[in-house]
């Protein structure tokens, strides 16, 4: 795939830091593209993640407040049962959500991103998102409203 823009230097192409440093190829950028959209996917997942950590105890409070409930209307014994076996139970061996939330920050999802991180910086200079930027160049309408590089200069 060719990302070359028809010319990098045009006044409306991307700023510095999302064009392909010099004696980089396009097979390169294409590859941190990938392994950059890969640590996207993961972002997502720990999105997900996160989701499930904050859901499950949304669900706890609510299962406490149903026992309240089934106490005031007489079934003590089956609240008293339900609060012994799911009132502080893990939802997996050893590990309430936020355990499972701390593992994955820490073990999976960190060394991700400083992995992800190092191949930019070795391979990119540390630039960011630079194949997209390339796929922007290629698709939008250079000088059509709604179509430009970047957002105009501040101040």
């Amino acid at each position: 795939m060719d990302l070359t823009p028809p010319d990098d230097a045009r006044p409306d192409g991307p700023d510095r830091e999302h064009r392909i440093p010099q004696e980089v190829d396009d097979a390169t950028v294409v590859a941190v593209g990938k392994l950059t959209a890969a640590l996207e996917v993961t972002e997502h997942a720990r999105g997900m993640l996160y989701a499930f950590h904050r859901l499950t105890g949304r669900s706890d409070n609510e299962l406490q407040e149903a026992l309240d409930q089934l106490d005031e209307a007489g079934h003590q014994d089956l609240a008293e049962e339900l609060r012994a076996e799911l009132v502080g139970r893990n939802v997996i061996h050893g590990r309430w959500t936020f355990q499972m939330v701390e593992d994955y920050d820490e073990n999976y999802w960190q060394t991700f991103r400083d992995l992800e991180r190092k191949v930019r910086e070795q391979l990119l200079g540390g630039r960011r998102h630079v194949y997209e930027a390339q796929l922007k160049e290629l698709n939008r309408t250079p000088g059509r409203l709604g179509h430009e590089a970047r957002p105009p200069e501040l101040g």
